[in-house]
């Protein structure tokens, strides 16, 4: 069996969690999160806590399954957040209901709408939080923002990660 499988997970108060044949669901204030079922390993909760074990046939998912569980009861507790900067002259973000409006230099906007679960937020014209309970999800959305504009290895102009390093190429030299 994993390590990272035996320890268990303690559930907070006011979080609920529902095991089902079909998958588990966990209930909390920020939001509900369902995971499938994953065969092999058998999930129990008792004591406020939730236990992952070997199922008869196959451990090779459990590690993998108690970590999905630990950042489902973080996300509907605590919640998911990624922040992005926006790096060259006139790029600028807004957010207008529930999509987020960006100009990054092209001759269009960049119109991207919130996916089910995620909120977006522009604390000033370069900056954009993406929030959500699913860390997956906040972790695509915010994939899907920085896509529209890579980091640039000259000028490292583009839409970033907040404290990403972009190592800058030098010019090219005559």
């Amino acid at each position: 069996m994993s390590r990272v499988a035996k320890k268990p997970i303690p559930l907070p108060k006011g979080v609920e969690c529902q095991v089902a044949a079909d998958g588990i669901t966990v209930k909390g204030p920020k939001g509900t999160l369902k995971m499938h079922a994953i065969a092999g390993v058998e999930i129990k909760t008792a004591d406020g806590q939730i236990t992952c074990a070997d199922g008869p046939a196959d451990a090779k998912f459990a590690g993998t399954t108690r970590a999905l569980l630990a950042n489902m009861i973080h996300g509907v507790t605590q919640g998911y957040e990624r922040k992005l900067e926006l790096v060259g002259v006139g790029f600028r973000a807004a957010v207008q209901g529930k999509s987020l409006n960006l100009s990054l230099g092209f001759s269009h906007p960049v119109v991207f709408a919130a996916p089910e679960g995620i909120t977006l937020e522009a604390p000033s014209a370069t900056e954009i939080l993406v929030k959500g309970a699913d860390k997956q999800r906040v972790g695509e959305a915010a994939a899907k923002i920085r896509a529209f504009r890579p980091p640039e290895p000259y000028k490292g102009k583009g839409v970033r990660y907040a404290g990403e390093r972009i190592t800058l190429k030098e010019a090219k030299k005559a």
